[in-house]
């Protein structure tokens, strides 16, 4: 399914609305306005397998983009709005976009990135075009709302960061089958999350994560409506559920410690009667706050447990979590396999990296063959892992017990320590510095960097300070550290590698669990 034929069933029927200024763009809009800017991109010779960026806050356009790439048999990365254009413009690069589409919102930092995007000649900017880009409305108006003749499914590639600091495209093959046969999220949404053309699907988060994009637009093929929050705010989330009638949502723990804390008659201002399901995911939710908003809102909750990578996926509702407590549930793609370093096999109940075995290799990193090997099982190419550690009990349920290696999870966004180091050493000032994840209650974890200053440097305030704004300088602010603290030596090991451990454990004590 896709917007096409629910523009020939229901064409008024809203396809997105915004939240916040009630903009409603039509199953028939939607439908015109990405095969409009599907016939650009083809007149201008880009054809299945090849890539388009979308750098652009939670907009109006921002579905037309996805679907216009997807019934083109192209590749579609979304950039991080919040990205400095040095980073944005890596990502770009390294996708090989040879169109991207902006915003007026991000015209400041989309201008900066154009001379080091060379290789990408459409540039495209919405609202309002800013030099160097062209007037995304009007080249849409020079081009045909008929459908390309031959109508390939694409697919995303987003990134995650890697831990050589530099993020890396996830990329799976493209199916080869035509836009009206039916995806595999699809029939997900509508199995286990019990989605159909009648759900209305609030989305609090940006649509440049995963799975907002994935569910938003998997609701979007099967016919249903999407409310796009240009923001989370706590209590205006809760009025979307009441105002809108909202049946689905999806969440990640930090939003639910957000609305736990509001005020108890802000809480029950609202009428969430709608609400049947309310999924969550990208980080641990602790044990104590899933609790209260089952209590809150009722057996509504369901939690997966999967990466943009989509090596596997593990399932629970809020009965079964109830009787499973901790437990992100039990497999519905790909076989647990909980290996010890050496990678053989620990016995259940025992903790270990968490591999998912499939059939064949699901992805691949875009052009990091040894990124793509280091994520595969030493005898077992077709098994695959993100990092994280866990165990399975005797029932199969499986239970996360600490992060990736490196990686930190602060309010679902992931982070890896490598790309603010890389940043932070090159100081003149700092000599070593490692950067990891300390506990945060509203977070989750916050960013933390020790430094090792150069001979004669002092570490006061005042360079706290210095080296912040240094950061900040060349990373979006969230990969910035909250805070920095000095240290005459890091620990290394006679091969040079950094103890990062010691360090770590200094800030969270002696806790059976790294998840917080």
């Amino acid at each position: 399914m896709h917007p096409g034929v629910h523009a020939k069933k229901n064409p008024s029927k809203p396809a997105h609305i915004m939240a916040g200024s009630g903009q409603i763009v039509t199953y028939a809009e939607l439908d015109e306005r990405s095969a409009r800017l599907a016939q650009l991109m083809h007149a201008r010779g880009l054809r299945p397998g090849d890539h388009v960026a979308i750098y652009m806050e939670n907009h109006p356009s921002y579905p037309e983009v996805y679907w216009a790439a997807i019934r083109s048999g192209l590749y579609l990365t979304t950039v991080n709005r919040y990205l400095t254009a040095e980073e944005a413009a890596y990502i770009v690069t390294d996708c090989e976009a040879k169109l991207v589409v902006t915003s007026k919102t991000l015209a400041a930092e989309a201008s900066k990135m154009l001379s080091d995007i060379p290789d990408c000649p459409n540039r495209l900017m919405v609202d309002e075009a800013a030099a160097g880009f062209e007037s995304y409305e009007k080249v849409l108006q020079g081009h045909s709302s008929e459908p390309l003749e031959n109508q390939i499914r694409g697919a995303t590639m987003l990134y995650s960061s890697g831990t050589t600091g530099r993020p890396k495209g996830i990329k799976r093959p493209l199916s080869g089958k035509r836009l009206d046969e039916p995806e595999g999220l699809d029939g997900m949404l509508s199995g286990i999350f019990k989605f159909d053309e009648d759900s209305i699907y609030l989305s609090p988060a940006p649509m440049y994560h995963s799975a907002p994009l994935g569910f938003s637009m998997a609701t979007q093929a099967i016919g249903g409506t999407v409310v796009i929050m240009e923001k989370f705010d706590a209590l205006d989330a809760l009025r979307c559920i009441q105002d809108h009638a909202c049946t689905h949502s999806q969440w990640v723990p930090t939003m639910f410690s957000r609305m736990l804390k509001l005020p108890e008659e802000d809480r029950a201002r609202y009428d969430l009667s709608s609400l049947a399901v309310a999924v969550h995911a990208a980080a641990p939710c602790p044990v104590a706050v899933k609790e209260k908003m089952i209590s809150w809102w009722g057996p509504v909750l369901y939690e997966y447990y999967a990466g943009t990578e989509l090596n596997g996926f593990t399932f629970i509702d809020s009965p079964t979590w109830l009787a499973h407590r901790g437990s992100v549930g039990r497999p519905l793609l790909g076989t647990i396999h909980i290996c010890d370093e050496a990678g053989a096999e620990v016995p259940t109940g025992e903790t270990g990296t968490i591999f998912f075995e499939l059939p064949q290799m699901p992805f691949e990193y875009h052009n990091d063959p040894e990124k793509t090997k280091g994520a595969q099982h030493p005898e077992h190419a077709n098994w695959t892992a993100l990092g994280d550690v866990g165990k399975v009990d005797d029932e199969g349920f499986l239970y996360l017990t600490d992060r990736k290696t490196d990686m930190i999870i602060s309010g679902g966004v992931n982070i890896y320590p490598a790309e603010t180091e890389h940043v932070l050493v090159d100081h003149p000032k700092v000599a070593d510095v490692a950067v990891f994840g300390v506990p945060n209650p509203d977070f989750g974890e916050e960013v933390k960097a020790v430094v090792q200053l150069v001979g004669g440097i002092d570490g006061t305030a005042e360079l706290e300070q210095e080296l912040k704004s240094y950061c900040r300088e060349h990373l979006a602010s969230y990969k910035c550290p909250h805070s920095i603290d000095f240290e005459f030596e890091l620990p290394r090991l006679p091969t040079g590698k950094l103890y990062k451990r010691l360090l770590k454990d200094r800030y969270w004590g002696k806790r059976d669990s790294r998840i917080v």
